[in-house]
């Protein structure tokens, strides 16, 4: 039977944790503070004036403009147009985080795979149904 490994959720948090949204964000888009928030220029899409928030409180970022938001880690999958597991395996390195996984049956794996597909079925039909 094969196996895969899976990334432990204690280390998503740790992650979550120790990785300031905007120091993360900051260093790749000028952010100004404006109250409890920074604002900036979003990098998803050209814009001129400001739309993009991000929220030290929440440790999230959202775009008004283009309506791009999430966390640390969708930031930076959209930013660098990389895969979660690799945005994952970069912010351990950078923050000294020993990465957790734990392994999983391909069977389970694939069940997970299959489902995934159904939903974004069926989110495009509930869509298009808007």
């Amino acid at each position: 039977m094969f196996y895969m490994a899976q990334i432990e959720q204690v280390t998503l948090d740790e992650i979550l944790t120790r990785a300031d949204i905007v120091d993360v964000v900051g260093q790749y888009v000028t952010l100004k503070r404006t109250g409890a928030h920074y604002k900036g220029l979003c990098p998803f899409h050209g814009e001129k004036t400001p739309s993009f928030i991000v929220s030290p409180d929440k440790q999230i970022y959202k775009c008004f403009g283009c309506g791009a938001g999430g966390n640390v880690f969708s930031f930076l999958m959209n930013y660098q147009q990389q895969h979660f597991a690799e945005v994952v395996r970069d912010l351990a390195r950078q923050y000294g985080i020993q990465i957790r996984e734990t392994e999983v049956d391909s069977q389970e794996e694939q069940l997970r795979v299959v489902l995934r597909k159904i939903n974004q079925e069926a989110n495009l039909f509930f869509q298009a149904c808007l």
